[in-house]
């Protein structure tokens, strides 16, 4: 899948509504809608097919930070959490410990995050933003913010927050 640049606007795929409405793509001639009542009932389609929406925005709005999720999620966690470990990392993102070290190096070569000794562990090494580090994960966390209302602007506060403890239900 690729990410699109700022700017850019998504297609959306045609999609049969079962209540009334029929979407379509944004041009091209009326396709015949398909019976996709199952597929609405499945939890796993739902939250996948929000997955792809809010991902879509957010690869938009973070091109120009050049962040992905994981590494925003990174920055995000050493912003509040200064000194985690990579292993603290891992198990908090539930990613790889090569996958994360990948992307550590990848941040540090940007000049966002730097090692240090660890206070409490000399085995250890704790990972802490730069002061360019602070910066991006500020801006990129206001960015973030917005897109948070944009994505649940059609939902009250609290059917907000039953979603997010509903989808944590799967997962925690």
């Amino acid at each position: 899948m690729s990410t699109p640049s700022e700017g850019v606007t998504l297609r959306a795929m045609p999609v049969v509504r079962t209540k009334t409405s029929q979407a379509t793509a944004e041009s091209g001639p009326r396709t015949n809608p398909l019976d996709a009542r199952m597929l609405e009932k499945l939890v796993g389609y739902n939250a996948r097919r929000a997955s792809v929406t809010v991902s879509a925005l957010f690869n938009g709005r973070m091109a120009t930070h050049q962040l992905k999720q994981t590494e925003f999620s990174v920055l995000w966690l050493l912003a509040h959490n200064p000194g985690a470990t990579s292993r603290q990392l891992c198990a908090t993102l539930d990613v790889l410990p090569p996958n994360l070290v990948n992307l550590v190096t990848k941040l540090a070569n940007r000049g966002l995050i730097e090692r240090r000794p660890h206070p409490h562990d000399g085995r250890a090494v704790g990972l802490h933003l730069t002061p360019p580090g602070k910066t991006l994960t500020n801006e990129a966390e206001k960015a973030v913010l917005l897109l948070e209302a944009d994505v649940s602007a059609r939902l009250t506060a609290r059917e907000q927050a039953t979603l997010v403890g509903l989808l944590q239900k799967i997962y925690l």
